[in-house]
């Protein structure tokens, strides 16, 4: 995790003057040592009084919004370092500033994400929201400043040469929104965040592969990669969960997958939603493919590897196995992730149960598999997985 470097303070102390047995505070703000003399004397009970006003003091200074004349107007420092004369030069924050802030609730909110979000996060920080905005007061920024800083994500380039996307810079401004509400909260004032929309995001096409497509791909692909796309393509299972499954979560008893986890980062992780959680039944080509691949992998670790044992690098796979492949056989250019678009597509072309299909794919509701998938839905029956069996036997005789 990166740093940012945030003023630390030491804790100050109430003590007293052996000369006159008056207690005073010694404590430090803005890299100065301040001592200010009271005109109490060293009691237990007084002690404890000013102790509760120095945490108090502390507490301001940790928050930004300290003001030395307040506390001390009598006082000749009041005349530098009062909230009134720091303001006159710039150096009064009534609210800590963005860098700052941002190091407190990164710490705070990374016990909440996984490492790729974390990660995720740290590059939307460091890349462009501080270097942008990390300079200014937390509390000072304005909703224009915020929709400039938005604007120019659109004028930057990628390493390709392209500009971000809209969906790219949705993803880099969410830190941004979830600090500045969060600050606001904290400081009470109103978040100049609220009422700015997402940009609208151009709806992601579906365009799965035919099952004479399928099949074809799954004949002519790198045999050590035949077993891997029968059982993409046949469960609808992400990169993600099918790159980390270990053999402990195939079922063949039950003819089920257990998907609890995922590969992301190389890193194993458990899935993302509880949705995501969940058994998928195994179509006898899975079926088939499982038990042609554990007399490859064995029968503990992960189901799918590299030749030499290590995890799958889904770049890799794309670019070195999926991306040729596409281009031999003269099939359009698609993402990986199609091969999930195309079993809903088949289990829905099959007639089966719109919940059974959900249920396989992760989904809590129907709700997306009828928005995303609506053009392939036929008349429905309902189903249990064995109208897409009769499917695939048809295609077979």
């Amino acid at each position: 995790m990166c740093q940012w470097r945030v003023e630390v303070y030491a804790m100050g102390k109430v003590a007293a003057r052996k000369e006159t047995g008056k207690l005073y505070f010694d404590f430090r703000y803005l890299g100065k040592r301040c001592r200010e003399q009271t005109t109490l004397y060293n009691t237990a009970a007084n002690r404890k009084k000013l102790e509760r006003i120095l945490e108090k003091i502390e507490a301001e200074i940790t928050l930004g919004s300290f003001d030395y004349g307040r506390y001390f107007p009598d006082s000749p420092r009041a005349e530098t370092l009062s909230k009134r004369a720091l303001t006159a030069v710039g150096g009064y924050h009534a609210t800590p500033l963005l860098r700052q802030f941002a190091e407190t609730w990164f710490a705070e909110k990374e016990i909440e994400w996984r490492e790729s979000q974390i990660v995720t996060v740290q590059g939307c920080l460091d890349r462009h929201i501080l270097p942008a905005l990390g300079h200014k007061e937390v509390g000072s920024i304005t909703r224009a400043e915020i929709l400039e800083f938005r604007a120019s994500l659109a004028k930057v380039n990628t390493r390709s040469g392209k500009k971000l996307s809209a969906s790219r810079i949705n993803h880099i401004m969410t830190p941004l929104r979830m600090m500045l509400n969060e600050a606001a909260d904290r400081y009470e004032f109103s978040s100049p965040y609220r009422g700015i929309k997402s940009l609208n995001v151009p709806r992601t096409d579906v365009e799965p592969f035919t099952l004479e497509e399928v099949q074809q791909i799954i004949q002519r692909v790198r045999e050590d990669f035949r077993q891997y796309y029968t059982v993409r393509f046949f469960t609808g299972m992400r990169t993600g969960e099918i790159d980390g499954l270990v053999w402990e979560n195939v079922d063949f008893g039950r003819r089920q997958i257990l998907v609890h986890q995922a590969l992301v980062r190389g890193q194993i992780v458990p899935t993302k939603t509880d949705g995501s959680f969940r058994s998928i039944d195994m179509s006898q080509p899975v079926f088939d493919a499982l038990k042609a691949q554990s007399e490859v992998t064995g029968k503990t670790g992960l189901v799918f590897t590299t030749r030499k044992g290590t995890a799958l690098s889904h770049v890799n796979v794309t670019k070195r196995v999926w991306y040729p492949l596409l281009e031999e056989l003269g099939l359009r250019k698609r993402r990986p992730y199609q091969t999930r678009h195309t079993a809903a597509t088949l289990w829905l072309a099959a007639g089966e149960s719109p919940e059974w299909i959900a249920r396989q794919m992760g989904h809590t509701t129907t709700e997306m598999l009828f928005r995303v998938y609506s053009r392939f839905v036929p008349n429905l029956t309902r189903q249990d997985g064995s109208a897409f069996e009769r499917m695939l036997n048809q295609k077979r005789a």
